[in-house]
């Protein structure tokens, strides 16, 4: 029988391992997580599962459907809203509260930066969207305080399930740019203008979303099927009775 310490360590891992998909984007809006599934794969019983997912739900990430099991949210358009805002509230707070870029900083936060041009040029999307939304976690562990670094974790892996059902393009070089300029402003011990900065940043993100779309409920099998994407409006448009009966 697990003791406590090994049980709490245990369900960190599966809550880490969850979030860690979400920020690399390997896990998508929606996806199910089935408890019996998640037991057998890290070893343990479906109750620990289940303490896990109820954390997870209190993080924002996770949520419970009825007779159904627990699925990866699917943020609303007044979530994407209202996620945005925190983040801007919380890292900007946090840029204005920094005082000096210590050497280890700028050297981690360079190489970050080079990381992100190689992926660019490499055009792997994937490795870019963990890179994007590191960047700024990296800032928070700077800050040495692991209560903000939790808290932006969990943000940053929301705005990226955001990022997934509302943004048609991926503008990698414009978020690199945006990172290396709150990196100049840093480094020139300017952290009112990083946090400015990072602000805008934010706002040049939040803008290239289309928070009018809906998320195709059939994308999954679509990639299976490897059909064509379809706008989300065709998915959810009825057919016109009128046409459907002439074709009878």
């Amino acid at each position: 029988m697990q003791d406590s310490h090994t049980s709490e360590t245990t369900q960190k891992s599966i809550e880490a391992t969850i979030v860690s998909g979400i920020l690399s984007a390997k896990i998508r809006p929606g996806t199910r997580l089935g408890e019996n599934q998640l037991a057998v794969l890290f070893g343990v019983s479906r109750t620990r599962v289940r303490e896990a997912m109820m954390r997870l739900e209190t993080r924002g990430i996770v949520h419970v459907s009825p007779r159904r099991g627990w699925f990866v949210v699917e943020p609303s358009a007044e979530d994407a809203i209202a996620v945005y805002e925190a983040r801007r509230i919380v890292e900007a707070g946090l840029l204005r509260s920094m005082g000096v870029l210590t050497d280890e900083g700028r050297r981690a936060l360079d190489t970050h930066l080079n990381e992100e041009r190689t992926a660019m040029a490499a055009g792997d999307r994937q490795r870019l969207t963990y890179l994007m939304g590191d960047f700024h976690i990296r800032i928070a562990e700077l800050s040495g305080n692991a209560i903000i670094v939790d808290i932006l974790r969990d943000l940053t892996a929301r705005t990226i399930l955001i990022s997934m059902l509302y943004q048609s393009e991926f503008h990698a070089a414009q978020s690199h740019a945006g990172h290396c300029r709150i990196f100049e402003a840093m480094q020139a011990g300017d952290f009112v203008r990083a946090a400015e900065l990072s602000v805008e940043h934010l706002d040049e993100v939040e803008m290239g979303l289309d928070l009018t779309a809906r998320p195709d409920p059939l994308s999954d099998l679509r990639h299976s099927l490897s059909l064509p994407p379809k706008s989300a409006s065709s998915v959810f448009q009825q057919p016109d009775p009128k046409i459907a009966r002439s074709k009878e």
